[in-house]
């Protein structure tokens, strides 16, 4: 079967859009919203400590995805709150700002001093900075779903780096006891074979 040159032409053109055929292309007024929205996350509820916004910015079927299981948006919530109260002075920047469909990819820079209970520490005075990475899906005007990356072992190694000293005591008092107890166990044990 042969087809004539303007039917081959038609063909051709319709094989090389096909691709984009399956896909609307993103509004960028929605695009310019949605990043809007997200931009909201990090300056009124992290820098301005603002949390009663969220319920104008997250869905009320929200769930953050993490690693090892989804987060509800009281809990994401109530991890934000901790980490405000941890670092009072926190401060996180965008550094970057994709968006693409309903989607909205943001590179951020987290900055604060731990003067307060957190990562499990005491407060240390350390000032921390990470760096990570969020994903969201807005729809509708609101974030529906959340993935976020972080090195937590970054802000770890951050905190204990100011203890060291402090662990390091630590750890000799700890050695020193158990020495003093393993000799006076020998010592009971040697009297005691003596009799």
């Amino acid at each position: 079967m042969s087809l004539r040159p303007a039917s081959r032409l038609a063909m051709t053109a319709l094989l090389a859009l096909w691709p984009a055929l399956g896909q609307a292309a993103s509004d960028p007024s929605e695009l310019k919203r949605n990043k809007a929205i997200a931009m909201r996350v990090f300056s009124e509820i992290f820098n301005q400590k603002r949390f009663a916004v969220a319920d104008q910015i997250y869905a009320p079927d929200f769930v953050n995805h993490g690693i090892r299981r989804d987060v509800s948006l009281q809990e994401d919530l109530a991890a934000a709150r901790a980490e405000v109260t941890a670092f009072p002075d926190c401060v996180m920047t965008v550094e970057m700002l994709v968006a693409e469909d309903d989607l909205v990819t943001a590179l951020w820079t987290f900055r604060g001093t731990h003067t307060a209970f957190g990562y499990g520490l005491p407060p240390t005075g350390t000032r921390v900075t990470l760096r990570g990475i969020t994903i969201w899906r807005i729809r509708d005007g609101r974030i529906h779903d959340e993935w976020t990356t972080f090195n937590v072992l970054s802000a770890y190694m951050q905190l204990l780096a100011h203890l060291r000293w402090f662990i390091v005591w630590i750890f000799l008092l700890l050695g020193g006891a158990v020495w003093v107890l393993v000799r006076r166990q020998r010592a009971k044990g040697a009297a005691n074979a003596s009799h």
